[in-house]
């Protein structure tokens, strides 16, 4: 029989206190949803405050230790395992972002509060393609119960214009205020069938192309005959897939119909939309704001800091002063000490925001003077070691995070890559490789393209021993056709070129 005891234990343990979960929060926030936390968190905290646009702070700007300094000179060696007499062709990285102090989170040049129309990215709204189906509706003539089924339709069609849910459950969803037939949901499907844009509501490719002939879409061949329309439509209900494949033989054979029927036809095909919505609903554009901006100087690269995308908030301590005078306000304490948590969480995102962006920077410099073909092979850890932190840490900092550079905007993630062992014992990155394969596929001869065996030899003989399968993973990963399916297309543009001639 077990008798009760106590017995003593001593142990260490990482406890999840408020502030290091608020600082996880931030670091995994984007810049966007940050700012959107920001303003939640002044309009409840009265112990913060936005700074305003026309006050100068007078921010001390810091920067790393210059490059030609022989002292300093070591924190600018190859990351790569290069000797240090490779080191002069190793460009100069340095920091140019402003100091974080206990009074603001920095200055920024254009107010980010979003009081100011200006700053609004979004474009002005438009009806959508569910208003304008539910606008057409409105003249139909309805009873009250066909045209909240109706409205259930058009509810369930997406931004392309396709109906995404099955007539079942349109039908559940209408339970209990409305006990519908499915024969009067469909019904009502074939009335919006019959609005604009024409297409809108199918539930297929080839429903809609149907749709569209049916209501004599085309705007290459707009009075076809009965005879040619009929074909179209078949083609589209059943045969898609050859029209894919190009497998007009089959199709002659399928439909019993001579050349010029079949090419009159497809004309039909390719002169319908296919994605009918799509041209007429109205989506917002989403903006990607890059949170840290790469460029090249005179001294080699510099990391800075995006200050726009910076809060622009501060600790009012002047109600600081007068509660720390006071015994009471308990309250009024507890929002003081969580406006200093948000304030040194965000300085902990922007200082490791930094520190990982220079990591980058400084381990895929070839890639920003070469291109995608000198990108080194990099993973969390690599970066996690260099700056002293967890790898779940790297991860969440590279998220939804962006890098402005003069090749383009990157999110931090594209920079990480597996790597594939060379011949002469180097790394090379997963993304230089696919770079090759897709130089060496625009470079091939058209009427011959190389097979992915093919190219695998070429690699290999190059020093980049890649098998077969994995050149096939490379180009379904980057949308490229097989070799055969290349070859049919260079022959039919060839076709189109000489017909024209």
């Amino acid at each position: 029989m077990m008798k009760p005891s106590l017995q003593l234990r001593i142990g260490q343990q990482l406890t999840m206190t408020p502030q290091l979960q608020q600082a996880i929060k931030l670091l995994l926030l984007p810049s966007m949803e940050l700012q959107a936390h920001v303003r939640e968190t002044l309009e409840t905290n009265v112990m913060l405050e936005a700074v305003d646009e026309t006050e100068v702070l007078e921010i001390p700007v810091q920067l790393t230790p210059a490059a030609h300094d022989a002292e300093n000179f070591k924190e600018y060696a190859p990351l790569d395992g290069h000797s240090a007499s490779d080191a002069q062709e190793t460009p100069e990285i340095e920091i140019a972002d402003e100091a974080w102090g206990e009074q603001t989170t920095g200055l920024s040049t254009t107010p980010w509060s979003g009081d100011d129309p200006s700053d609004d990215f979004s474009d002005a709204h438009e009806n959508t393609l569910q208003e304008q189906l539910q606008q057409q509706l409105q003249f139909c003539q309805l009873s009250s119960v066909d045209l909240a089924i109706a409205h259930m339709i058009t509810d369930a069609i997406n931004d392309d214009g396709y109906l995404n849910d099955t007539l079942e459950n349109i039908q559940a969803s209408l339970l209990p205020e409305i006990r519908a037939s499915k024969a009067d949901v469909e019904r009502m499907l074939a009335l919006v069938h019959t609005l604009e844009p024409a297409g809108v509501g199918a539930r297929n490719l080839g429903e809609c192309i149907a749709l569209q002939l049916q209501g004599n879409v085309s705007s290459r061949n707009p009075k076809p005959s009965a005879a040619i329309r009929e074909l179209a439509i078949r083609i589209a209900l059943n045969h898609l897939r050859w029209v894919a494949e190009d497998q007009q033989l089959l199709l002659r054979r399928e439909l019993r119909c001579n050349e010029r029927d079949l090419c009159a036809a497809l004309s039909l095909l390719r002169a319908c939309h296919p994605r009918p919505g799509a041209a007429q609903g109205s989506v917002q554009a989403a903006y990607i704001v890059p949170d840290v901006f790469v460029r090249r100087t005179e001294r080699g690269w510099v990391v800075e800091v995006n200050q726009s995308t910076v809060p622009r908030v501060r600790v009012n301590e002047g109600y600081g002063e007068l509660i720390s005078r006071s015994p009471g306000h308990a309250m009024l304490r507890t929002q003081l000490q969580e406006a200093r948590w948000l304030m040194r969480s965000l300085e902990i995102r922007n200082e490791t925001l930094i520190k990982v962006a220079r990591c980058i920077v400084e381990r895929q410099s070839r890639f920003f003077e070469r291109g995608e073909e000198a990108m080194l092979p990099l993973i969390l850890k690599d970066v996690a070691e260099v700056v002293e932190m967890h790898e779940s840490t790297i991860s969440r900092v590279t998220t939804a995070k962006y890098m402005h550079t003069p090749r383009g905007v990157f999110e931090f993630r594209y920079f990480f890559s597996s790597h594939v062992g060379a011949t002469d014992g180097t790394d090379m990155s997963s993304i230089a490789i696919r770079a090759r394969l897709k130089k060496l596929i625009a470079l091939e001869n058209p009427e011959n393209p190389c097979s992915d065996a093919k190219l695998a030899q070429i690699l290999s003989q190059d020093g980049i021993p890649v098998a077969r399968r994995t050149i096939a993973k490379y180009r379904e990963g980057m949308q490229i056709a097989p070799s055969n399916e290349r070859k049919r297309a260079a022959a039919r543009v060839e076709q189109k070129i000489s017909a024209y001639r």
